[in-house]
């Protein structure tokens, strides 16, 4: 059986070159493409999936992207860079223990991130080795998965975003379903039943080899403080599988909302359907948490779940004004997280020049009107700009200390002396200072302009 693969029209050559180049990256641009028929077929053309996995042009691509990716070294130490080294003396061996259905993965290494609402989520980070076997799975699996997907499911999906999924419930609240079922799933990630899940695979993947493997990376263990602790059920955030398999796991659940003919909205565990009163809410609420716990051995967060108003949820960061036209506006915890780190980048105390700090806040803030220049609230962002540079002069005046200072300063910048005196020899501090007709005029917006401030409203 082993020559009969080693002959199939899937095999590479065992040869490692070095990729070089750009990763390939998915685009989240563009319209958003036709539903896809939900397709059931066999699985028996996929009997030979590891070949393509270990195939040289998969695994240069897979190799690109780990690389482009970097991330913290996983249990054993290594380094992304160290990558095409490593290959190139145990690329045989390793490609020999896929093949044979052999390998065995490294437990990740746990460690924590903040979450938004103040707690932490687990990430397990795989080793760079592990990182690019579970890339090239995932390069090889998704087109296979990809055209079965639900039409409502956004996450991790090529050619979908989160602003897809967004102005999707934005259409279903003005088509009139004015109550939204916000289900939280309980600890989604951990709580994946790894049976029920490679069940799932193994509809429409046939190479029992690539199956072992998945298997062995959902049983890999966790490595937390130099102990080694297994993994009965879970898939662990932060491995380039994840995102995939948390979708074709929640498929089931797209299915079956789909056969109930509701309009919903998924982007990987977060997931909104939209009704048309609240009795029927509360009926679709009760009834999914009973076909989760039963089907997929899922519970909903009793706590954090709730049949409501879409005004008064969030929903990937964004939220919507009430209303028959009802707007995308920035949701007051996203803005609320935004403040927070504006905080941290602007301290009065911080011992950096105003350039600096404009170049690093520049750096956030691009990033976030990326996101959330989404909105259809240009107000919000426009008293955002005005309280970033409120804070700005804020910290300019810390800066200048003395009142001599900051006399020169103020007529430098064309105040009047009488305006400049008042304000230089004003008891208050900084931050009612910032409001002052002196320093409004002293550092106007176009000052700031000129320093290169990134504005939330023009980009």
């Amino acid at each position: 059986m082993e020559g009969d693969r080693q002959k199939t029209r899937y095999e590479q050559p065992a040869l490692w070159d070095e990729a070089k180049g750009e990763a390939l990256r998915e685009s989240h641009q563009g319209t958003e493409p036709p539903a896809a028929p939900r397709t059931t077929e066999s699985p028996a053309e996929t009997r030979f999936l590891m070949e393509v996995v270990v195939g040289r042009d998969n695994m240069e691509k897979a190799l690109k992207r780990v690389m482009a990716n970097r991330g913290s070294p996983g249990a054993d130490g290594m380094r992304v860079h160290e990558l095409p080294g490593h290959l190139d003396r145990d690329w045989d061996e390793i490609k020999e223990q896929l093949l044979s259905g052999t390998y065995h993965p490294s437990p990740v290494r746990r460690v924590e991130i903040p979450k938004p609402n103040g707690g932490k989520r687990p990430l397990g980070i795989p080793t760079a080795q592990d990182r690019l076997i579970q890339q090239a799975i995932a390069q090889v699996l998704n087109p296979i998965f990809e055209t079965g997907f639900s039409d409502a499911s956004y996450g991790f999906r090529p050619g979908r975003s989160a602003h897809q999924a967004t102005a999707r419930a934005q259409g279903y609240i003005e088509e009139g379903y004015a109550w939204v079922v916000d289900m939280d799933i309980e600890k989604f990630f951990d709580n994946v039943n790894h049976d029920a899940l490679m069940a799932r695979v193994a509809r429409k993947v046939a190479d029992k080899r690539v199956l072992k493997t998945i298997r062995a990376f959902l049983n890999s263990g966790v490595m937390e403080g130099g102990l080694v602790s297994p993994t009965d059920i879970g898939t662990p955030q932060g491995g380039p599988l994840s995102p995939l398999l948390s979708n074709i796991y929640l498929d089931d659940l797209d299915r079956e909302l789909e056969k109930r003919g509701h309009r919903f909205v998924r982007y990987a565990d977060d997931c909104n359907i939209y009704v048309k009163s609240e009795r029927a809410g509360l009926r679709v609420m009760e009834s999914l948490s009973r076909f989760l716990e039963k089907k997929l051995k899922l519970k909903v967060s009793a706590e954090k779940s709730a049949v409501t108003r879409p005004f008064r949820v969030s929903f990937l960061g964004f939220s919507f004004t009430s209303g028959k036209n009802p707007k995308r506006r920035i949701s007051p915890k996203a803005i609320d997280r935004l403040k927070k780190r504006v905080r941290e980048l602007t301290r009065r105390t911080r011992g950096i020049s105003l350039e600096q700090m404009v170049a690093e806040l520049n750096r956030y803030l691009r990033g976030w009107r990326g996101y959330f220049g989404f909105c259809q609230t240009p107000s919000v962002l426009r008293d955002l700009d005005s309280w970033i540079r409120r804070r700005l002069r804020s910290f300019i005046w810390k800066q200048m200390k003395r009142g001599r200072r900051r006399f020169a300063e103020l007529t430098a910048q064309g105040v009047s002396k009488d305006l400049a005196a008042q304000t230089a020899g004003s008891p208050h501090g900084p931050w009612r200072l910032s409001r002052s007709p002196a320093l409004h005029y002293a550092f106007k917006t176009a000052y700031f302009n000129a320093l290169g401030l990134v504005s939330l409203e023009h980009g």
